[in-house]
This record gives structure tokens, C-alpha cells and sequence, in this order.
């Protein structure tokens, strides 16, 4: 039973890492009723969750995990928490093609969209890309393609009791702000976006206990990516900065610029303008902002304008779309 919990977070108390952990468990195994999950998730979505609770809820998802090995390389997984309500086009799934490109491992983790009209999963599925959790598969992309996509569904079961609910809600649960701290490869490298600046103070502490390089980003307009339509927030391993479009030589976009449309098809065409050398500069500078700081994350002596030259040379000279073109022949 959940109740007796429910009454401790409405008297505004909060869980310790192990409760939090222990009612995930509980949440994924289906112990408790639809309409107590609904009233648990609603705490968080009318207070902050704390490092401890999100800690938790992550090492309940971790412990039923299906693990994939790629230990042979040395991969980057490029994350956001969604749940910014922008609905842009797949700026991090374009930026993970580039970054394979580039020559870089990308082990992609990525669901289909809750609070935009198509999420990662959503677009590669229409351009032919089969799910799978084949470790030999995913071993045999990432080698011969340089990426591979992890399909959360396929690898986190136990949350396919929270599924629906989620799909009902439409809204930004705590389960968004999990997905990039759940890749079931336990990439060495991660570029994570974050819809708010107070969730990126919690990803930090969160990362900082564990052995991953990482760079946590925030748009301050909101985005859980750089947009470049206002200053960002980059909060890594290194430290902290804040940077405007300027002081990495981009001009600014409009956020008008940068949406993804309203279905599955509008996100694929603009998807395949963008890979195929027919965006619109403010869509290739966003993608090309977001792949240069994955870059820099892995090479770290890199400058960033080498980063961004380097970026800028895999999607523009059509290696980006070539690694997709060799992924789908991969089966």
C-alpha cells in the first residue's frame, strides 16, 4: 500500500534514496493501483524532487535494467530530459548522427515523445530503423556505423507499467528526468539536457559521484538543449560556464526557427533536409552547437571551434548521412 507514503510527501516530507528506490521497484512491478501512481507522480510534479528521491528512483530503474555491453568502445550518449514543452525537431538525435560522423561512438539512448510530437525513437522508427537489445547487433552497428540506438522500452521492461499512465498524462513526470541517467550501455561520455536550471544543480551532484565524463546543458529560455535562442548553461566535470550564441561564434536563432512541427512526418522531413545538406542555417547551427560540445566532452584538448569545424565537417560533408544510410543497411 502506498497510502500511509502519500500522506507522508502531502504533509510535505520527503523520501529517503532507499524509499525511493524501494517504491519504484514496487511502481514497476505493478504493486500498486493506477490511481495511487497517478497521486505519487503528481507530488512531483507540484514540488521539486530532491538528489536523494531522483537517486533512488534511478537505482530502482538500474537494478531491472537489461544491460548491453559495448565496453569495447568508448561511447557518448547524447540526452535530454524532454519535458521542456518547446517541441523542437530532433536537435540531439541529428547532433548524435553528426558526432558517429565525426568518428566518435554513440551509444543514443532515447523513447518515443511524451511532451513534444515526436521523440527520438519516434523519428528513427520512421526512417526504417529497427529496435532491437541484441547486444551482438548493437556491437555489430556501433562498430560498423559508429552508432546504435537503445530503445528504453527494450531495455527498462519494468517501465512498461508507467507507460500508459505517462502517455495519458502528456505532461513532465520524474521518469523525464531519468532517461539520460538509465543508458543501459553505461556510456563513458554523456551530453545531457535539462529543462530547468535547478535540475541541472541536481544532475551534477548526481554526476559528480560517478566515473562519467559529462557536460549538463540548459537553455535559460528552457530549453533541455543549446537552442541558441538565448544564453546557455554548460555545467561539466570541469566546472561551469555561461555562454551566449556570440561567445561561441554562432548567431542567435528565433525559437519560431528551431520548432519541430506537430506530427511524426513534419519532425522526419525536417529530420532528413537538415541530414541531407537542405537545412536552414538556424537548424544546422543548432545541431552543430550541440555535436561540438559532445565532441569536446570526448576530446578534450579540442578547442571548441575545432569541436564545431570538426561537427560542421561531418554534416556538411555528408558523413552524418552516410552513417545513417550504413545503419539501416546493418541487420
Amino acid at each position: 500500500m502506498l497510502q500511509p507514503t502519500l500522506k507522508r510527501l502531502f504533509e510535505y516530507n520527503t523520501l529517503s534514496k532507499e524509499e525511493a528506490k524501494e517504491i519504484l521497484v514496487n511502481i514497476t512491478s505493478e504493486n500498486y493501483s493506477k490511481s495511487e501512481v497517478v497521486a505519487f507522480l503528481s507530488v512531483f510534479m507540484m514540488r521539486s524532487v530532491t538528489v536523494e528521491e531522483l537517486s533512488g528512483f534511478r537505482d530502482g530503474l538500474l537494478e531491472q535494467c537489461k544491460r548491453v555491453d559495448l565496453s569495447d568502445f568508448q561511447t557518448i550518449d547524447m540526452c535530454g530530459t524532454g519535458g521542456d514543452g518547446k517541441n523542437t525537431f530532433n536537435i540531439s538525435t541529428l547532433a548524435s548522427l553528426v558526432v558517429a560522423g565525426a568518428g566518435y561512438k554513440v551509444a543514443k539512448h532515447g523513447n518515443a515523445g511524451v511532451s513534444s510530437a515526436c521523440g527520438s525513437s519516434n523519428v528513427v522508427k520512421y526512417l526504417g530503423y529497427q529496435f532491437s537489445n541484441d547486444n551482438d547487433l548493437l556491437k555489430k552497428q556501433i562498430d560498423k556505423a559508429g552508432i546504435c540506438f537503445l530503445h528504453a522500452p527494450l531495455f527498462h521492461p519494468a517501465m512498461k507499467a508507467v507507460g500508459p499512465i505517462r502517455s495519458e498524462l502528456g505532461i513532465k513526470t520524474f521518469f523525464n528526468m531519468l532517461g539520460p541517467m538509465v543508458n543501459p550501455a553505461d556510456p563513458q561520455f554523456q551530453l545531457v539536457g535539462v529543462f530547468s536550471l535547478e535540475l541541472a544543480r541536481i544532475f551534477q551532484y548526481i554526476y559528480q559521484q560517478t566515473d562519467t565524463k559529462f557536460s549538463i546543458v540548459h537553455s535559460i529560455d528552457g530549453y533541455d538543449e543549446v537552442s541558441l535562442t538565448d544564453a546557455f548553461k554548460v555545467i561539466s566535470h570541469n566546472g561551469e560556464k555561461l555562454l551566449k550564441p556570440d561567445d561561441i561564434k554562432l548567431p542567435p536563432n528565433k525559437p519560431e526557427e528551431i520548432f519541430g512541427g506537430n506530427t511524426v512526418e513534419d519532425s522526419a522531413s525536417i529530420f532528413k533536409k537538415v541530414l541531407n545538406g537542405q537545412g536552414t542555417k538556424a537548424q544546422n547551427n543548432a545541431v552543430l552547437a550541440n555535436a561540438a560540445l559532445a565532441i569536446q566532452i570526448i576530446d578534450e584538448k579540442l578547442s571548441f571551434e575545432q569541436c564545431l569545424e570538426k561537427a560542421s565537417d561531418s554534416l556538411k560533408g555528408g558523413k552524418a548521412a552516410a552513417t545513417l544510410k550504413t545503419l539501416l543497411e546493418i541487420v
